[in-house]
């Protein structure tokens, strides 16, 4: 029997090696690739569909002089500084919480907090709303227990609109930052923990000089990923406001403003592709300084 050459068995791994990652090449380079291409060459023009003409770098200068995505960047980075902090922290004490193998119920509680990530969106929205409604069991249940004398205007007062659009998020993404948390955590050596307590450490030091140094890694991962979906923010608000943005603009964000700037209006497929590349300027600035920053601490 002839023995196969070491150059056509070389040639063999190639071809059938590409033949196993083509089909995903292909499908990355034409939903990922292309777009961002595209987008990049819309941003140098104005209008729409045949009505498109070429306008150089007037939609930078646009974005200058455009009150409402200035009212937009900054409801989002509002939602960015407000939110992300709270749920990281939030998500991190709930997973040490149900990493105590002594806790009862353990189970029913990480399901219930899980739940509202994989939920209807839909089912979520009209849920929230008839929760936060003028005569909603959240007002009702504020005014009984004497913390509020009146019924709260959560979809009609700015401020108020926007601590719902933060409640609504955290409500919804902090069980999925709960899981990678709680699986670092049943990763992480007990007898560390052991040895602390032996030595009398309480147990806040013991989440404080132990707990969160073990997680770092994943608290940079979820920490990345939070910014990244508070900035591309987009179905909570629409849901809740109706696609508004609502009220007086007061939860308008970038992702909403580039969907109005498309399909809403007077769209203009340029200019909402010139604001897109915002948020992909302020991702990779703020991922930079996070890597660097997490860099250094190590």
């Amino acid at each position: 029997m002839a023995k196969a050459r070491p150059g056509n068995l070389k040639r063999f791994y190639d071809v059938n090696g590409w033949l196993f990652v083509g089909p995903a090449l292909i499908l990355i380079a034409t939903f990922m690739f292309y777009p961002i291409i595209r987008s990049l060459i819309l941003s140098f023009y104005s209008g729409r569909g045949m009505m498109m003409k070429f306008a150089g770098f007037r939609n930078i200068d646009r974005l200058w002089h455009d009150p409402v995505f200035w009212q937009a960047l900054t409801n989002t980075m509002t939602f960015l500084i407000v939110q992300v902090p709270i749920m990281i922290m939030l998500a991190l004490i709930l997973a040490n919480a149900l990493n105590n193998p002594r806790l009862k119920f353990r189970g029913l509680f990480r399901t219930a907090i899980f739940l509202p990530c994989v939920s209807s969106l839909v089912a979520y929205a009209i849920l929230f709303k008839s929760m936060f409604a003028v005569d909603g069991i959240v007002n009702r249940t504020l005014t009984m227990i004497g913390l509020t004398d009146g019924p709260i205007h959560w979809f009609t007062d700015p401020f108020w609109a926007k601590v719902l659009i933060i409640l609504a998020i955290t409500w919804r993404w902090t069980g999925y930052n709960m899981i990678f948390y709680l699986a670092a955590l049943q990763n992480v050596d007990k007898s560390i923990y052991e040895a602390a307590r032996i030595d009398g450490v309480p147990a806040f030091r013991r989440f404080l000089h132990i707990t969160i140094p073990m997680l770092k890694p994943v608290i940079l991962f979820t920490t990345i990923t939070s910014t990244i979906g508070t900035l591309q923010l987009f179905d909570e608000v629409y849901n809740l406001t109706e696609g508004k943005g609502g009220p007086a603009n007061a939860t308008l964000t970038l992702s909403l403003y580039i969907y109005n700037l498309t399909f809403r209006f007077m769209p203009n497929f340029g200019y909402a592709a010139t604001v897109s590349y915002v948020i992909v300027l302020i991702v990779a600035v703020l991922s930079f300084l996070q890597f660097y920053a997490a860099r250094e601490r190590k």
